[in-house]
């Protein structure tokens, strides 16, 4: 199974300046059996909780126009959903979201309210965009934890593009989990047994999500911006000792005793990874408060957020 395969590196053993390195990565493995995760659950407990309170401050009965529709699922009372055609993915209004904290272009470059590059990551757009998120962010963020015991960009990058409405979703959170799983992926090539199937496990992860990007009040961006930013966070944070580094110190001194603890190539991803990282939050800060909006620099791209269909539209974005 490609899981087993993230989860499980290979159970090989090398034998490397005359003693065996498997015993280490046994160790390491058994402390991760260990950890028991707490901060995804805390997370997905959080993000339920927002919807919730969302969904009671919209009051749909109470607050829709009816210019779209009537309220979906009604008898849901004060919980009941926007009209499919306002919002299709069964959720709150934008008047809802942006009072509540959802990224919006105007409010942060003209009236400084650049809290909401974090508020953003806490609100979704409806309940199928939360059950895709939380679902994706327990199954990785889960995994993740546990390896290694532990939005930001994707807002930015979302802020740049979207300036005519309004961004909600820690989709740019869980995008940046799965670009900071293949960058550890790359970097830990040599402990894997089955590479491919992890790369295809993290694909159809991300076009699942790419592919939902697509819908209204969904930010592509924000997917694109945190997939870039874990992918590079990833070459930093998440290197993993070369074979034999770990299990040194019980080695007999008469052994010749590996110099460096990472490949000469992890330290080459990890000084280009930091300085791309660097550059990239500097000049997209700096164009952000200059008030730049990305889509003058790239007409085509405001497609990879929103495909305007007969039932619904992306109001210009």
């Amino acid at each position: 199974m490609a899981s087993e395969d993230l989860e499980n590196r290979g159970e090989k053993s090398r034998v490397s300046n005359g003693y065996t390195s498997s015993s280490a990565y046994q160790v390491e493995a058994d402390s991760e059996s260990q950890w028991t995760s707490w901060l995804v659950p805390i997370f997905v407990v959080f993000n339920i909780a927002m919807f919730i309170v969302v969904m009671y401050v919209n009051d749909c009965p109470k607050n829709n126009s009816g210019f779209q529709g009537s309220c979906v699922a009604r008898f849901l009372g004060k919980f009941s959903f926007q009209p499919l055609k306002e919002n299709p993915l069964f959720g709150a209004s934008s008047s809802t979201l942006e009072k509540l904290g959802a990224l919006e272009w105007n409010k942060v470059v003209h009236r400084h309210q650049g809290w909401r590059l974090v508020t953003c990551i806490w609100l979704h757009a409806g309940v199928i965009h939360l059950l895709v998120n939380m679902l994706s962010l327990v199954f990785i963020g889960i995994r993740l934890e546990q390896q290694f015991g532990f939005g930001f960009g994707g807002s930015i990058l979302s802020s740049l593009f979207i300036q005519n409405n309004i961004s909600v979703g820690a989709s740019g959170a869980l995008f940046g989990l799965l670009g900071a799983m293949l960058s550890e992926l790359l970097t830990n090539w040599t402990f894997y047994t089955n590479k491919a199937a992890a790369l295809i496990t993290l694909l159809v992860i991300v076009m699942i999500n790419l592919g939902i990007g697509i819908l209204p009040r969904i930010d592509n961006f924000a997917h694109i911006g945190g997939f870039l930013t874990g992918f590079l966070l990833g070459f930093v944070l998440l290197p993993r000792p070369q074979f034999g580094w770990l299990e040194q110190r019980n080695v007999p001194s008469s052994v010749t005793l590996i110099k460096s603890k990472y490949k000469p190539y992890q330290y080459v991803l990890w000084l280009i990874s930091l300085v791309l990282l660097i550059i990239g939050f500097v000049v997209a800060l700096v164009m952000l408060f200059r008030g730049e909006n990305g889509n003058d620099h790239c007409h085509w791209c405001h497609y990879l957020s929103c495909v305007p269909t007969s039932k619904w539209d992306c109001d210009d974005i």
